[in-house]
């Protein structure tokens, strides 16, 4: 059963119809005994960092959806602001994130390069993998995806970080620690492509 936690931020019904147009089936979460019976949890999310950490602390899922993961290993996907409050930190704000994944969350307005573009980061862009991953099987090659954000996940350790995208630099856009997966894009909004990594996630 995959487990898409609604905690106030997200689109949570487009996971739902992808997945019921694969006939997987899925739950929504929005309190602790809700998480009960999952076997993958989907982590989305929409703003930003501190608000995210906020309402999730509020909801009364953050210590189960710890358990969940850190302890028993049920593989999450962290989505969007959902990814990066995986870290331990970001520069937007001065919450305390989630840590299961080290590193921090960096602004693109904080490089020389990437400063001098747009932000957000909008639309699609190309996506390529850094090491071998199940989330990206049959996304080998020629994969876009829809971003949309004005910071980036800066992993601790350079192992986790899966697939790389480049808005003047390259920046980890996918990252994984054992059972704990993000992506920075929408695989929602991204077609195939997008609904390609959720059937792959489902199965890991």
């Amino acid at each position: 059963m995959i487990t898409i936690v609604n905690y106030g931020l997200g689109n949570i019904g487009a996971f739902v119809n992808i997945y019921k147009r694969m006939n997987i089936a899925t739950k929504i979460a929005t309190n602790a005994n809700d998480l009960l019976g999952s076997t993958h949890i989907i982590l989305p999310g929409v703003g930003a960092f501190d608000h995210a950490m906020d309402l999730l602390s509020a909801s009364g899922m953050r210590e189960p959806l710890e358990e969940i993961t850190q302890q028993d290993k049920i593989p999450i996907l962290g989505i969007c602001v959902g990814m990066q409050i995986l870290a331990e930190s970001s520069d937007e704000g001065v919450a305390t994130g989630l840590g299961w994944i080290k590193g921090r969350v960096v602004s693109f307005a904080n490089d020389p390069v990437s400063s001098a573009l747009p932000t957000p980061h909008m639309g699609w862009n190309d996506v390529k993998q850094v090491r071998s991953s199940v989330l990206f099987k049959g996304l080998e090659t020629d994969a876009r995806f829809y971003f949309l954000h004005s910071f980036y996940f800066l992993c601790a350790e350079s192992g986790n970080a899966e697939a790389h995208a480049n808005y003047g630099i390259n920046f980890a856009c996918a990252v994984q620690r054992d059972n704990v997966f993000g992506v920075q894009f929408h695989p929602e909004k991204s077609h195939h492509w997008g609904a390609i990594l959720l059937k792959n996630f489902a199965e890991v």
